[in-house]
């Protein structure tokens, strides 16, 4: 059975190379899933105050529903001051309630970090680990993805020229398809 994985990018800016990595992904995954790009630029600041009855945001109940409905999760961040982004952070809280109502509970995901830098955005990466062992989503541990130099690895359109960056990608996907068959299973 086909499974179907969101993909969630934590930079919002129109040129994203975070948005860029997630598409070469994509197309580099095995033809196993479909891929659907979860938007999270819309979703208000979370406030329990809005979680009120009659009062929460359309786009929170759009996102919620999307969300719910998905098998897994490929989440794909860049790095701002050695975290990850607010729009990623704020994603995942809204997912998370109402308490007791998260949508993210126990399904598999990964994580691919990006950067113009020489790190790989390692800060990013291991920073947004942190909320998914309370959001129970069972994030691949290996093989790990970490894009240094991005801005040497796309063209002027933003596809990835670099052949190993696209060998990379491509392993990481095939790992990650049988990370999420094992974790679905």
């Amino acid at each position: 059975m086909s499974k179907k994985i969101g993909v969630i990018v934590g930079s919002l800016r129109k040129g994203s190379f975070s948005r860029s990595i997630a598409k070469a992904a994509v197309e580099l995954a095995p033809a196993d899933y479909s891929y659907e790009f979860v938007e999270i630029g819309d979703l208000p600041l979370y406030n329990e105050d809005l979680d009120a009855e009659g009062q929460v945001p359309a786009a929170w109940t759009r996102f919620r529903k999307q969300i719910g409905e998905l098998d897994g999760y490929l989440f794909v961040t860049p790095e701002y001051n050695r975290s990850i982004p607010a729009a990623i952070k704020n994603a995942l809280d809204v997912g998370s309630r109402p308490y007791g109502a998260s949508q993210w509970n126990g399904k598999p995901g990964a994580i691919i970090s990006v950067t113009p830098g020489g790190f790989g955005a390692f800060g990013a990466n291991h920073h947004l680990r942190q909320p998914m062992v309370f959001l129970n989503v069972a994030i691949m541990q290996q093989p790990e993805a970490y894009i240094s130099n991005v801005t040497q690895c796309l063209d002027e359109n933003g596809q990835v020229t670099n052949e190993k960056t696209r060998e990379v990608l491509a392993n990481f996907m095939q790992a990650f398809t049988a990370w999420v068959n094992k974790i679905t299973a």
